[in-house]
């Protein structure tokens, strides 16, 4: 069923455009800011808008994430052998999940530590898999609420 698996390719493919020189933050940062300050009608002072531009990046790596993690779930539920066992192959998605969410936050972050204007942190994998987690109980409750 390769229809389940088409939102994690998406997602897979926004991440792997982001990740590359052109979306560095010394590429982001004067376009991005351009844009806040002309549809808030507001000028940023440099402090400010550093703090507001690192929000954004890490807002995009959480939201980011949480969306592929959820999009995993997706695929692997719809995949996975039904079981008679509902719990079980719940929990075998989200973890499954969890653990495609990780692999690719982790191999993110370290290509980018090739990359000139990036840097590879452990602090967005962090993010990522938070963003993930979090998800992953929204999905939970959602699973739970319609069963």
């Amino acid at each position: 069923m390769i229809s389940a698996w088409v939102p994690v390719l998406i997602c897979l493919a926004l991440i792997a455009g982001e990740s590359t020189v052109a979306f560095g933050a010394d590429h982001t940062s004067g376009p991005l800011q351009r844009f806040l300050e002309m549809l808030l009608h507001r000028h940023f002072t440099q402090p400010e808008w550093w703090r507001l531009h690192i929000l954004i990046r890490k807002s995009g790596h959480f939201l980011g994430y949480g969306l592929l993690s959820g999009a995993w779930y997706r695929a692997f539920w719809m995949t996975l052998e039904p079981s008679e066992n509902f719990g079980r192959r719940r929990l075998v998605c989200h973890g499954l999940a969890m653990l495609g969410t990780l692999l690719v936050a982790s191999a993110d972050e370290f290509h980018q530590l090739f990359l000139p204007n990036r840097t590879g942190s452990i602090v967005d994998v962090g993010i990522d898999c938070l963003g993930g987690v979090v998800m992953q109980v929204v999905v939970a409750w959602w699973m739970f609420r319609r069963k």
